[in-house]
């Protein structure tokens, strides 16, 4: 947790906490008008799915990436799940910031605010360290530093900040032969929505819905360089 030292504050300090003031109330207005206008899921892929045994969810950070085979054949084996259980995926770009794009696209309907994602889930890991550092293998100073980066991949860690943070039960239909569902559920707490992504052989994630319930993708609303 931070600790705030009081100090004597001159004018150009003051402007400056003023300034952050102003911004942190600009993300929240803007997060309350998303949440407000893109409705929560309403648990179709969650009642379709249901019959599916998850395991148990290990944070992590990405140490192994998969040969381009290993991953042509995951990819085949995740598109013959999503066809057996009639799901879509909406597809994000793989430019490094796709885990926090598919996150995006659950919460707003758009994979565009993935930067004010990626900043909420850094401000999680922040400011709760002793929650994750134990999972990072290195100095968790610049663990975070370094996920704060755009384009800097997301790994288990981070999907358990993102669970926690956006109090959401985070479900993963996955490539793997062995695991076909993961599920990540927030630590103290209990989940007030889901978030279902799909992932790809370590390398992607995409957002997944049911058919019916695809939702026609939104221009960002402006303001979004507040992000």
């Amino acid at each position: 947790m931070e600790h705030i030292v009081h100090n004597e504050v001159g004018p150009s300090t003051a402007t400056g906490l003023s300034s952050h003031s102003n911004d942190t109330d600009d993300d929240r207005m803007i997060a309350l008008v998303l949440s407000e206008e893109y409705e929560k899921l309403d648990g179709a892929v969650s009642r379709r799915l249901a019959n599916l045994a998850s395991v148990p969810h290990v944070p992590r950070i990405n140490t192994f990436i998969p040969s381009l085979s290993d991953a042509t054949l995951d990819h085949q084996r995740l598109l013959q799940r999503l066809n057996a259980y009639g799901l879509y995926e909406v597809k994000v770009s793989g430019d490094g910031n796709c885990q926090f794009r598919a996150i995006s696209d659950q919460l707003y309907r758009s994979s565009e605010y993935h930067k004010h994602v990626r900043k909420e889930i850094v401000k999680q890991l922040k400011e709760f360290h002793a929650f994750y550092e134990g999972y990072v293998p290195m100095k968790y100073k610049r663990y975070y530093k370094k996920m704060a980066k755009s384009g800097e991949w997301g790994d288990h860690v981070t999907l358990q900040a993102a669970a926690d943070k956006f109090q959401a039960k985070i479900c993963l239909l996955t490539s793997f032969r062995d695991t076909c569902f993961v599920e990540i559920v927030p630590q103290n707490q209990a989940p007030q929505r889901e978030l279902w992504l799909s992932f790809w052989s370590e390398v992607h994630y995409n957002s997944i819905y049911e058919l019916q319930d695809l939702p026609t993708q939104h221009k960002p609303r402006k303001k979004h360089w507040l992000f």
